[in-house]
């Protein structure tokens, strides 16, 4: 089953607020919309277990990977 909640990312001004969303059935694969629509994020774990930016707006913070994958639990 698919997860979904609301989170928010630390920005470079404020606070980013917006819904992550689990893309596939083994939650390696997420993704981040700002409520506001100023940030798209698609996080994936790779060969390794690392979480990686696949897509997204730019420009970005490298630190928002993390982030998500923190809230994620992975």
């Amino acid at each position: 089953m698919k997860k979904q909640f609301e989170t928010t990312l630390t920005g470079p001004d404020s606070p980013i607020d917006g819904i992550a969303d689990q893309m596939n059935d083994d939650g390696s694969a997420w993704e981040f919309k700002s409520i506001d629509g100023s940030l798209h994020l698609v996080i994936a774990k790779d060969a390794d277990g690392d979480w990686q930016r696949i897509e997204g707006t730019e420009p970005f913070l490298s630190s928002w990977i993390d982030e998500l994958a923190e809230k994620i639990g992975g």
